[in-house]
């Protein structure tokens, strides 16, 4: 399998940095990857800070890996024991092809100890804090209120699928977790989204394109899938953050 290919020479190459552990997060260790279409969500555990020269050799091996048919879909984010206390402080990242910082979010910490998948060395409950509950709460209303819901200000933004799938699934994802203090995946929220009145026509678009071999969308069903989409989302955000803030 390619993914199994890809990972293994991520982590051959990560070697010589000594990572404590390595572990997968996201729908490659939830059960519901799909090759060639979900992200390769990682965290990469170091003993110590990088320095420049540490980062210049990170984003080299990312750069020898583009060969790899699913070099561009592995993100990886590097932290150390020193800086995990902290769920908004942000940390070095290869993501969509480049170097940057950003969070370990309370979901993705969470997830890590739900159900992580261990790569290399120990669980991550050996060396990540846990997260309490009300953390993870504040954080997905922040998250559909501060990020989410000012997204839909731009109809041009949810012409585009991958603003489509994930606005829908991350709203109904917030609503398990905060309704019902679940984590669910992707296809569980696909499956949660019409009780929650999302328009099946979008949830079932979502679907072919996930676990199908579904044919590029035409321009007139790009702009309605992003409309039915936006009109939604709005009141259903808004809701969710009254019922829950």
């Amino acid at each position: 399998m390619q993914t199994d290919a890809l990972l293994d020479r991520f982590l051959s190459g990560l070697a010589p940095s000594d990572p404590l552990a390595v572990w997968a997060h996201g729908s490659l260790a939830g059960g519901d990857y799909q090759e060639g279409r979900s992200d390769l969500d990682l965290i990469a555990m170091l003993d110590r800070p990088l320095t420049a020269r540490g980062l210049w050799r990170l984003a080299g091996l990312h750069a020898r890996l583009r060969d790899e048919p699913l070099a561009a879909l592995l993100h990886c984010t590097y932290l150390t024991p020193e800086s995990v206390e902290d769920s908004r402080r942000s940390h070095p990242t290869w993501a969509h092809e480049r170097l940057f910082r950003r969070p370990v979010t309370p979901v993705t910490r969470r997830e890590l100890h739900s159900f992580g998948r261990v790569l290399h060395g120990p669980a991550p409950a050996a060396l990540l804090p846990s997260v309490p509950d009300a953390e993870l709460r504040e954080f997905v209303v922040r998250d559909q209120r501060d990020f989410w819901r000012p997204k839909l200000v731009k109809p041009e933004r949810w012409r585009q699928a991958p603003w489509v799938d994930i606005g829908l699934t991350t709203f109904a994802r917030a609503t398990a977790t905060l309704r019902d203090g679940r984590l669910i995946s992707k296809r569980e929220a696909l499956d949660l989204l019409p009780e929650l009145g999302a328009p099946v026509e979008v949830v079932e678009d979502i679907r072919r394109r996930r676990y199908e071999d579904a044919p590029p969308p035409t321009d007139a069903w790009a702009v309605r899938r992003g409309e039915l989409a936006r009109g939604y989302l709005g009141p259903a955000i808004d809701g969710l953050v009254a019922a829950y803030a």
